[in-house]
């Protein structure tokens, strides 16, 4: 298989007060084209750190070293210039994430230009997918014609739809900004794709969702609006950075399965952030465990879960409880 990124020696440390705090500890992997990559380990091990490091949404005041090398082909141009993204530009100071268009410092394309700097910065002080802090002075946008492209080969899902989306916009709107932001078809067009999209992932009543507002949906809705958004223009990559952690146990499920589906009809490849093992191994290919920003163990899906080599992700499987799991009081010195 061909290597759809490469990642080298990749190093982000993010300073607070002063101090830097290293996120990711030189971790190296391929992602290959097609496949189901899942990163798993606990909070702060640096699971959304490498997912935004790879989106190029680390803030411009986080330190990164080492190298993200990429082989996506030159992408159709965009019709214009606004800063590329999953959703609609949406101002950072209610909380979004809003990339330019220059590339990362880490990012090579081939072809592309090695040299240039990152100019994205969502917010100061992003750490675990969380963003605080004000808005960073941003420099002008320009086009990206042979550099991968946040929301033209890069799809993003966030862990909160409702953050992620605009409040004050129909999720119609938003589908089809996307669309118009790295399509050159016209707003009709747009609308009439954003539609098939959400029928795509099987929101009830499209015509009504499209002049819906966020907070007219359930939490599964808002998500399904979210994964139409970030595969709206086809990107070759999608992110999935806790996709369904803030959902409930069936929702959750019928979220893995669409996913599942889309990735299979699209042919993209997937990057799974989670937590959870066992969600992990209902999603990819292969299984890479995080700790303390660093890569402890890369493997087929099957070998991590059946014969694990580090002792920190039997841990991980340890840790979880199947249906069949007795209950915690009824444990052995639970009581005591």
């Amino acid at each position: 298989m061909t290597a759809l990124l490469s990642i080298r020696d990749l190093k982000v440390a993010y300073r607070r007060d002063g101090v830097a705090v290293q996120a990711l500890k030189g971790v190296g992997l391929d992602v290959e084209a097609g496949e189901r990559l899942a990163f798993i380990g606990e909070s702060g091990s640096g699971k959304s750190t490498l997912a935004l490091a790879v989106a190029g949404l680390l803030a411009k005041t986080v330190e990164i070293g080492g190298t993200i090398d990429w082989s996506i082909a030159k992408s159709q141009p965009s019709h214009s210039f606004a800063p590329p993204s999953v959703l609609p530009d949406i101002s950072p100071t209610r909380g979004e994430i809003e990339p330019s268009s220059p590339p990362s410092p880490i990012s090579n394309v081939a072809g592309g230009d090695p040299t240039a700097e990152l100019l994205i910065s969502p917010q100061l002080g992003e750490m675990s997918g969380r963003t605080e802090g004000g808005a960073v002075e941003r420099q002008p946008s320009r086009p990206r014609d042979t550099i991968p492209r946040l929301g033209r080969d890069i799809g993003f899902v966030f862990q909160d739809p409702s953050s992620s989306l605009d409040p004050v916009m129909q999720v119609g709107k938003q589908i089809a900004e996307v669309i118009r932001t790295h399509l050159d078809v016209s707003w009709k067009d747009a609308y009439t794709r954003a539609k098939t999209l959400l029928e795509r992932v099987r929101l009830p009543d499209p015509d009504s969702a499209l002049h819906a507002y966020p907070h007219q949906l359930s939490g599964g809705q808002k998500q399904r609006v979210a994964i139409a958004a970030a595969i709206a223009a086809a990107p070759k990559l999608l992110i999935a950075d806790e996709a369904t952690s803030a959902l409930d146990t069936i929702v959750q499920a019928e979220i893995v399965a669409l996913i599942r589906r889309l990735v299979a009809e699209d042919g993209m490849t997937l990057i799974v952030i989670s937590h959870d093992i066992a969600l992990a191994a209902t999603l990819a290919d292969r299984i890479a465990v995080l700790r303390h920003g660093e890569l402890l163990e890369l493997g087929e899906n099957q070998q991590i879960i059946e014969a694990p080599r580090h002792a920190y992700t039997r841990s991980l499987l340890d840790a979880h409880l199947g249906l069949d799991a007795k209950p915690m009081l009824d444990r052995q010195g639970a009581s005591e």
